[in-house]
């Protein structure tokens, strides 16, 4: 795969965010990321009245991975209200970690981070084939 456009990959992150539906918090997120196969995939967080139902803009991301054809995510980019990078919930790092595993990149302030560095000691598929005896 070719070099990463992360200035791509932010302004669909922007793109994103600008749709979310944050009624409650006022807290817009959009998240946009780079796929094994070149597309770019993309989310924003969705909110509801019920506040524990909201559902964060990588649910949303992960969903159209799967919903267009699946494959891996290679880069990633998170941003807030403003456009600044943003640093997924623990929940959403495990979401992106499960569809990019520990190589895939998270732009962060301090630059792209690896998923290994951003969820150390991670849980994922590999750990459901352990046979503790």
């Amino acid at each position: 795969m070719s070099e990463i456009n992360w200035s791509q990959l932010h302004t669909a992150a922007i793109a994103a965010m600008k749709t979310a539906y944050a009624p409650y918090s006022k807290f817009p997120v959009g998240v946009a990321a780079l796929v094994s196969d070149g597309r770019i995939v993309s989310g924003c967080n969705v909110e509801n009245a019920s506040y524990g139902l909201g559902l964060c803009a990588e649910c949303g991301l992960v969903s159209q991975l799967i919903a267009t054809g699946g494959g891996r995510f290679i880069a990633i980019s998170c941003v807030d209200g403003q456009g600044n990078p943003l640093a997924p919930c623990g929940r959403c790092r495990q979401l992106l970690f499960e569809h990019g595993g520990p190589s895939a990149l998270l732009m962060t302030d301090d630059g792209p981070q690896t998923m290994a560095a951003m969820l150390p000691w991670a849980f994922g598929p590999d750990d459901l084939d352990r046979i503790e005896g």
